[in-house]
């Protein structure tokens, strides 16, 4: 059993006038072992938390600071919860020494080319990759953590499919170039920004494809981390949906299975993949993922099945796009960073109905 005696870390959050940002707070708000600092925004600075978060009551009445590196001095730990594109400037301003844990996607990609690609900022580089659990060729990415200065947390969509399909990669279940994925998120995944085709009128009762094509952002990041349980490239079909709900991400994975792989392979994979893992749940035989189950909390649930007449494996995952789609890793990655318990401060319980 761990024993909870922290030195409280003082932490501070960039954009926490956001979704991902207010995210970040409610769990640090939990947290053993932080004392809050600063709470930083853009537009919104000078406001009262509680007019932008009102579910947020310890720190309602506190005021968003701007978002400048005097503001964040003197913290050590500091989270990026800004739009991609902003946190390389402010991350270079503050010490080597200060916990930087970036939210947005400057950080996370390793090859300058697919980076090019897909976003109009120059490339910054790459920091170590946040998703503890992912299984690579080499073991799991949780190594790489452990005591790091700067992480680049993972999107929302590669955590979803980057966890259902890394174990089957890695066991060489399933073939490199047949990979096919359909999503469906949440409106929050979009940003607090307002924009007509996000207002409810527009959501409510109907659902969308965007970045049909390979024109979704995520694309490389989810190959990227393929690639690195396979320990070769892979190749993805990836197109999201916009479902009418303000959270979670359900998302439908498949690739081709390689001749003679059996369930028994598929679930002997997976188990030794994350039979003890916190966070990543396979469900028994029979049980599938949903969107409600994991609400508000640091949970992935998985299910696969074997489509024999199509020669495929099929695995669904669910995840809180804002907790352990976003915020949730970020707090993790940072208990791993400091140290203390990795699950420490992190929901496991989910919200119903």
């Amino acid at each position: 059993m761990a024993v909870y005696c922290f030195r409280m870390v003082k932490v501070a959050v960039a954009g926490a006038s956001g979704y991902a940002g207010g995210e970040i707070v409610r769990l640090l708000v939990a947290h053993p072992g932080v004392e809050i600092g600063a709470l930083c925004a853009g537009s919104q600075a000078g406001q009262r938390v509680g007019s932008v978060h009102p579910h947020l009551a310890p720190v309602a009445d506190r005021t968003f600071d701007e978002t400048s590196a005097d503001f964040l001095a003197g913290h050590e730990v500091v989270f990026l919860a800004l739009p991609h594109g902003q946190s390389a400037a402010l991350a270079g301003s503050l010490p080597d020494d200060v916990v930087v844990i970036d939210c947005g996607a400057d950080f996370r990609l390793v090859d300058q080319v697919a980076w090019n690609s897909f976003y109009d900022t120059d490339f910054a580089g790459t920091w170590p990759y946040g998703m503890p659990e992912l299984v690579t060729a080499d073991g799991k990415q949780r190594g790489a953590l452990e005591g790091a200065r700067r992480v680049a947390v993972p999107g929302c969509y590669p955590t979803a499919v980057s966890l259902a399909l890394a174990p089957a990669f890695a066991a060489g279940l399933v073939e490199f170039d047949d990979v096919v994925i359909v999503a469906a998120s949440g409106t929050s995944g979009a940003g607090k920004s307002l924009k007509p085709h996000l207002l409810g009128a527009e959501t409510m009762g109907s659902m969308s494809p965007y970045g049909v094509g390979g024109g979704h952002r995520h694309t490389p990041e989810i190959e990227q981390n393929l690639a690195r349980a396979a320990g070769a490239k892979v190749s993805v079909s990836f197109t999201p949906t916009l479902a009418p709900m303000p959270r979670g991400i359900l998302a439908t994975c498949t690739a081709r299975l390689k001749d003679d792989v059996t369930e028994g392979d598929v679930r002997a994979a997976y188990e030794n993949a994350y039979g003890t893992e916190q966070f990543v749940q396979l469900l028994p035989e029979g049980v599938w993922p949903s969107t409600g189950a994991v609400l508000g909390s640091n949970n992935v649930q998985l299910q696969f099945a074997v489509d024999r007449h199509a020669g495929r494996l099929v695995v669904t995952s669910a995840v809180d796009n804002l907790t352990k789609g976003t915020a949730g890793a970020a707090v993790q990655c940072m208990n791993l960073a400091l140290g203390l318990d990795e699950c420490t401060g992190l929901p496991t319980v989910g919200v119903a109905p």
